[in-house]
C-alpha cells in the first residue's frame, strides 16, 4: 500500500510538470467548487499587487513592508517582553527574599500592593478606565523560627514583699527591623471613610445634654446619630470655634508652632503638664534614627512655662519642643489634658502614627519599636493597656468615688445613664474582649477615619460628663463594635510598664521630701568618753582571775555531802 501510494503521489507530480509544459493548470477533479474560489482569491491579490506596483514603485512597496514587520515586532516586544521582565523581578525578589526572613515579610506586602495597581494598568490598556483600587495594609507575620512568635511570658517573681504591679519582658524587634516593617500605605478603615468636623460660630447653649464652648453643645440627637456608623460623617470633636485647631478655638497655639506641627507628617510622640504639676522626664534609649524622624512635643500651659523659663533654649527641651497653650478652655486641668490625649489628630492632621504618654511617665523604649509590637505586628490601629487590677466599670467608678478622684453625684450620673444604654458589668462573657477599664496614661494609634472617630466620641463623653475617661471608654468602644467590627488592641499593663516608667507628681515629691529626716554634712564627730575617776584606775585594771572547772565539781559535791546529812 506504501508503494500504491506513492506511485499515486509520483504520478500527481509527473502530470503537474507535464500540464505546466502544456500551459494547462491542474484541476483536482475532487473539489470544482473549491479550487475556482481559490484562483478567484489568486487573482484579487494579484490584481491588488499590480495595482500598488502601478502607483509606487518598487523600492517603496519594500519600504512599507518593512514598516509593517517593524510594527508587529515592536508590538510583540512591549507584551511578551513585560510579562517575561516582570517574571524576572518576581523572580530576584524571592531570592533576596530566601536570603532574609524579614526581607521576605516586607516584600511580600510591596508585591501586594504592587499587583493591585498593575492590574489597573493593564485593564487600561485593554481599554476599561476604571481609577486604580486602594490598597491597604493588611498585617505581616513574622518568619517561622523567629525568636517572637515562641516568646512567653515568664511567671511572676515570688517576691511576698512585693505584691502591686511591676513590668514585664517585651519581645521587641530591633530599630533597623522595626523601621523596614513600617507600612507604606494606611490600614483599613472599616465603613467610615471621610471625617469631617463642626465649626460653629453661634454656640447654641440651651440643649438639653450639656457641652462646653471648646466641645460644642451637641443634642442628645446628634449624640446618638454619631454612633449611627456612615461612610461620611460630620461631627463634633471639639475645637468648634474656629476653622483651624489652635486659632481662637481655646487651646490656642502660636502660628510659628501650628506650622511646625502641620509638617509633621511620621510619627508623632506627645505629652503635656499643666499648671506645673509634674517635671519633664526626657525620653531613654531613643535611636538616632528616632531622633531625626519622630517629632516629640510637650505641651505647658503659662503657669508650667513660667516654672520652665530659663531651663530650655529654641523651645527646646532635650528632644522636646515645648509648645505653649493659651486660653485654656476648662478650669479643670484633667479635662485640659484631654484635649491633646485624645484629639491629637487634629493638632497634627498630617501625621500618619502617634504615641501619647502622660506627663507624670518617662519613655524608656523607642518608638518604632512600640508601633511595630502593638500596631503593626498585630494589625491594629489603635492599642492601649488594661488596667492591672479592675476590669468592670461600675468597680472603678467605686474606686475613684473611693479616692476622691471625682464628685460622687456626677460620677453616680454618667454610670446610671451608661446602664441605662445598655452597660452590663465585666464577664467572661465578653471575651475575646479582656477588659472594660484601660489604663489610659499611654495611647498608640493610627491616624485613620475609625481611629480619629472613636477618639471623637471619647473625647465627646468626656466633655459632656466627669473628666475620668475610664468610665467612657468601653461605651465608646462597644458602640463602635457593633456597627463595624472594630475593637482596640488592649495589651497588658505589665507590658505597658516596660516602655514607661511612672514617676511621682510634683506635690507628692515635695510632701516626701517634708517627711524625710533632715540629713547633716559632714556627721557630727563621735564624743570620746571620758577619763575614769582617781579612785576607779586601780580598779579598774585589776584583773579577776576566772575561776577554775575544778573548783567548781568539787564544790558540788561538798554540797550533796552535806544534804546528805541533813537527811
Amino acid at each position: 500500500m506504501s508503494g500504491g501510494s506513492l506511485g499515486i503521489r509520483s504520478g500527481s507530480y509527473g502530470s503537474l510538470d507535464k500540464q505546466g509544459q502544456n500551459g494547462v493548470l491542474p484541476i483536482q477533479a475532487a473539489s470544482a467548487t473549491r479550487t475556482k474560489a481559490y484562483s478567484k482569491m489568486l487573482k484579487e491579490k494579484e490584481t491588488l499587487i499590480h495595482w500598488i506596483c502601478k502607483f509606487a514603485g518598487r523600492k517603496k512597496v519594500g519600504m512599507l513592508l518593512l514598516c509593517v514587520i517593524s510594527a508587529a515586532v515592536f508590538v510583540w516586544v512591549v507584551y511578551f517582553g513585560e510579562d517575561q521582565e516582570n517574571d524576572n523581578s518576581s523572580k530576584v525578589n524571592d531570592n533576596l527574599a530566601l536570603n532574609n526572613p524579614l526581607i521576605n515579610v516586607v516584600q511580600s506586602i510591596r508585591i501586594d500592593n504592587w499587583t493591585s495597581l498593575s492590574v489597573s494598568v493593564k485593564e487600561t490598556k485593554v481599554g476599561v478606565m476604571h481609577p486604580p483600587p486602594p490598597s491597604y495594609f493588611l498585617g505581616y507575620t513574622l518568619p517561622p523560627g523567629h525568636p517572637c512568635n515562641t516568646f512567653t511570658l515568664p511567671p511572676p517573681p515570688a517576691d511576698k514583699k512585693r505584691t502591686g504591679p511591676r513590668p514585664c519582658p517585651v519581645c521587641y524587634l530591633p530599630v533597623e527591623e522595626a523601621v523596614a516593617l513600617m507600612p507604606k500605605v494606611p490600614s483599613f478603615s472599616p465603613v467610615i471613610k471621610i471625617l469631617t468636623y463642626i465649626f460653629e460660630e453661634n454656640l447654641n447653649r440651651e440643649t438639653e445634654f450639656g457641652g462646653s464652648d471648646f466641645g460644642g453643645y451637641p443634642t442628645l440627637k446628634q449624640r446618638n446619630d454619631s454612633y449611627d456608623i456612615r461612610e461620611s460623617m460630620n461631627m463634633h470633636c471639639g475645637f468648634v470655634k474656629g476653622r483651624k485647631p489652635g486659632r481662637g478655638t481655646g487651646f490656642d497655639i502660636d502660628d510659628s508652632d501650628l506650622l511646625e506641627m502641620e509638617q509633621c507628617n511620621g510619627v508623632v510622640v506627645a505629652s503635656a503638664i499643666f499648671g506645673a504639676f509634674d517635671i519633664i522626664q526626657q525620653p531613654r534609649n531613643i535611636s538616632e534614627y528616632s531622633k531625626q524622624t519622630v517629632c516629640f512635643y510637650m505641651f505647658v500651659d503659662e503657669e508650667t512655662e513660667a516654672d520652665l523659663r530659663g531651663k530650655y533654649e529654641n523651645k527646646k527641651i532635650g528632644v522636646w519642643r515645648i509648645v505653649l497653650v493659651r486660653d485654656l478652655p476648662y478650669t479643670d486641668g484633667r479635662r485640659n489634658g484631654k484635649i491633646p490625649k485624645l484629639l491629637l489628630h487634629r493638632l497634627f492632621p498630617n501625621a500618619r502614627y502617634s504615641l501619647w504618654i502622660d506627663g507624670k511617665l518617662e519613655l524608656v523604649a523607642d518608638p518604632y519599636q512600640i508601633l511595630e509590637r502593638f500596631l503593626w505586628r498585630k494589625n491594629a490601629t489603635l492599642a492601649i493597656s488594661r488596667h492591672y487590677k479592675r476590669f468592670d466599670v461600675f468597680i472603678e467608678a467605686e474606686a475613684n468615688k473611693a479616692a476622691g478622684k471625682y464628685d460622687n453625684a456626677s460620677m453616680d450620673h454618667q454610670v446610671e445613664f451608661y446602664k441605662r444604654e445598655g452597660l452590663t458589668p465585666y464577664s467572661e462573657a465578653k471575651h475575646p474582649i479582656t477588659s472594660d477599664v484601660p489604663e489610659g496614661c499611654v495611647i498608640i494609634r493610627e491616624h485613620i477615619p475609625i481611629s480619629n472617630l472613636f477618639t471623637c466620641l471619647w473625647f465627646n463623653e468626656v466633655d459632656r460628663f466627669t473628666s475620668r475617661d475610664q468610665i467612657s471608654f468601653s461605651t465608646v468602644r462597644d458602640k463602635i463594635a457593633a456597627k463595624t467590627n472594630w475593637t482596640v488592641n488592649m495589651f497588658l499593663d505589665c507590658e505597658r510598664r516596660n516602655f514607661v516608667i511612672q514617676k511621682y507628681h510634683k506635690d507628692v515629691l515635695a510632701l516626701l521630701a517634708q517627711r524625710a529626716p533632715p540629713v547633716i554634712y559632714p556627721p557630727p564627730r563621735p564624743v570620746p568618753a571620758p577619763p575614769p575617776p582617781p579612785y576607779m584606775a586601780n580598779y579598774s585594771q585589776r584583773k579577776v582571775p576566772p575561776r577554775r572547772r575544778r573548783d567548781r565539781k568539787s564544790g558540788s559535791r561538798h554540797h550533796r555531802k552535806v544534804s546528805k546529812e541533813i537527811v
